[in-house]
C-alpha cells in the first residue's frame, strides 16, 4: 500500500513539471444551490494538457532509466492520460504511442498529435485499446504508463491531496470524479493522512458505475458495457490496488448522469467562465443534484479535473 511519504516524493520528482493550480472559492455567484457551506473549487483543469493526468505521468516518467526511456513510451486512454503521456515523451524527447478507443472525442487525437504522439485507434472502449497497448508495449519494448493501476502513477495523482489541504485544512468534504480510481486512490491516501475526519466522496456515471458495483460486490467487477458519453470516466473495470485504497479511504461513491453532468459544465462556464468536460463537472454534478449530505459541512472542496467546451452554449 503506498504511504504519504510515496505522494511527498512524487511531488519532488514533478513540482519542476506541472503548475499548481488554482484553488478558489465560488463566491460571488447568483445561483448558489450548496446551503451555507463556502464551497472551492480546485481548478485542475488549468493544469498542463488541461487535466490532473500529467502529474501521474511525469511521476512515472522521472522514475523511469535513460534506457527504459529511449525506445519509446505508450498507453491507452480516453484521452485525458494520453495527453499526460504525450507531454511525457515531449519533456523526455521521445516518441509516445497513444492508443484511444473508437469512442474519444477527435479532439483529444487532434491535441495528442500537437504534442508529437502517434495515436492509433483500437477498440470500442479503453480495455479493448489497453489490450492493443500491451501488445504494443511487448513487442517493440516499449515503456508502458497505465493510466490509473501504476503506484507511481497514484503518487503523483495524489500530489493533489497535498496541494489542496495545504491551502484549506479544514476541508469537511472532498468531491473526486472517479474513472478508473488513480485520481481518487491518490487523493485520498493523502487527505486522509493529513486529516483523518474528511469525508472523501467518489463520483461516477450512471452508464459507467465501475468502483460502485465493485465496492457492492467486494472485489473489482468487469462491467457488461458502458453507457456514458463521458469516457473518460469509463473503464469497463478497475485494478485490485484501486479497489483497496478506495475502499479504504473513501468514504461514499454516488452516481450521476449525463445530462447532471452537462447542467454542472454550464454552471461552471456560465458563473466561473470555468470550461469544464463532462467528467471535470461530475463532481459538482453530485453536489448540484442533492445526493451529497452537506449537513454539519462548513467547507467544501469539488475537484474540477479536466478542460473542455461541453458546458460552453
Amino acid at each position: 500500500m503506498l504511504e504519504l511519504k510515496d505522494i511527498e516524493a512524487a511531488r519532488a520528482r514533478i513540482q519542476n513539471f506541472v503548475r499548481c493550480t488554482p484553488l478558489i472559492e465560488a463566491r460571488p455567484v447568483k445561483n448558489r444551490f450548496w446551503g451555507e457551506a463556502a464551497l472551492y473549487l480546485k481548478l485542475e483543469c488549468l493544469q498542463i494538457t488541461g487535466s490532473f493526468k500529467a502529474r501521474g505521468a511525469v511521476s512515472k516518467l522521472k522514475s523511469l532509466t535513460p534506457d527504459q526511456i529511449a525506445n519509446g513510451l505508450v498507453t491507452a486512454s480516453g484521452g485525458n492520460h494520453g495527453l499526460g503521456v504525450a507531454y511525457a515523451g515531449w519533456l523526455a524527447h521521445t516518441p509516445a504511442t497513444i492508443y484511444l478507443s473508437h469512442n474519444t472525442p477527435p479532439i483529444k487525437a487532434q491535441k495528442l498529435e500537437s504534442w508529437g504522439a502517434k495515436v492509433i485507434f483500437e477498440g470500442q472502449v479503453w480495455d479493448e485499446a489497453n489490450r492493443a497497448a500491451l501488445i504494443a508495449a511487448e513487442k517493440q519494448g516499449l515503456s508502458y504508463f497505465h493510466p490509473f493501476a501504476d503506484p507511481l502513477v497514484i503518487a503523483g495523482q495524489g500530489t493533489l491531496g497535498l496541494e489542496i489541504l495545504e491551502e484549506i485544512a479544514d476541508i469537511d468534504i472532498l468531491l473526486v470524479a472517479i474513472g478508473g480510481g488513480g485520481l481518487i486512490s491518490g487523493i485520498s491516501l493523502a487527505a486522509k493522512a493529513i486529516n483523518p475526519a474528511i469525508r472523501i466522496i467518489g463520483i461516477e456515471p450512471t452508464g459507467a458505475p465501475t468502483l460502485y458495483q465493485s465496492l457492492k460486490a467486494g472485489y473489482p467487477v468487469e462491467l457488461a458495457e458502458i453507457k456514458t458519453v463521458a469516457n473518460t470516466l469509463a473503464p469497463r473495470q478497475s485494478a485490485q490496488i484501486n479497489y483497496d485504497i478506495i475502499r479504504q479511504n473513501v468514504d461514499e461513491i454516488v452516481l450521476v448522469t449525463d445530462e447532471e453532468m452537462l447542467v454542472a459544465s454550464r454552471w461552471l462556464w456560465q458563473e466561473m467562465q470555468v470550461a469544464a468536460e463532462l467528467s471535470g463537472a461530475a463532481a459538482l454534478a453530485a453536489l448540484m443534484t442533492g445526493k451529497i449530505n452537506t449537513e454539519n459541512a462548513h467547507k467544501i472542496c469539488v475537484l474540477v479535473c479536466g478542460a473542455g467546451s461541453d458546458g460552453i452554449a
